[in-house]
């Protein structure tokens, strides 16, 4: 399988994202549900920290994609819900990071704030779907 950015402009890229990205021949997909800054046993961590939470979540982002033998490679779309959006783009260069580190930017799906999320002191909540 083989994927694209689609790129037209160059701008998002200093952001963390693609506009794009075309995949050829893929033959699996996974939808992630949301990762949130909890550990291991369902307790929230990094209480007022938005990138502790931001690093978290995209820990626990990767452990899921490992289950299906997937990595940061094989994400297409990412969506960010965050309950502050001034602190959570001050933080995005953890995430944007992160995925540089594996060449190739997702499509920067929805960036939202929400007034909360499911657990009490959740800052951030990252979806994904990842292809391969």
């Amino acid at each position: 399988m083989q994927k694209t950015p689609l790129d037209p402009w160059t701008w998002n890229q200093a952001l963390g994202y693609s506009q794009g990205v075309l995949v050829h021949g893929a033959n699996r997909t996974a939808w992630l549900a949301g990762q949130c800054s909890i550990d291991k046993d369902g307790h929230v961590v990094h209480q007022g920290d938005m990138a502790g939470q931001v690093a978290q979540a995209m820990d626990n982002l990767e452990s899921v994609l490992a289950e299906g033998d997937l990595s940061l490679t094989d994400v297409v779309r990412f969506d960010v819900y965050t309950t502050d959006l001034r602190a959570l783009l001050a933080a995005a260069h953890v995430y944007g990071a992160r995925f540089a580190e594996h060449g190739l930017l997702p499509v920067g799906g929805i960036l939202a704030e929400v007034s909360a999320l499911a657990m009490p002191g959740l800052m951030v909540e990252l979806v994904a779907v990842a292809s391969r």
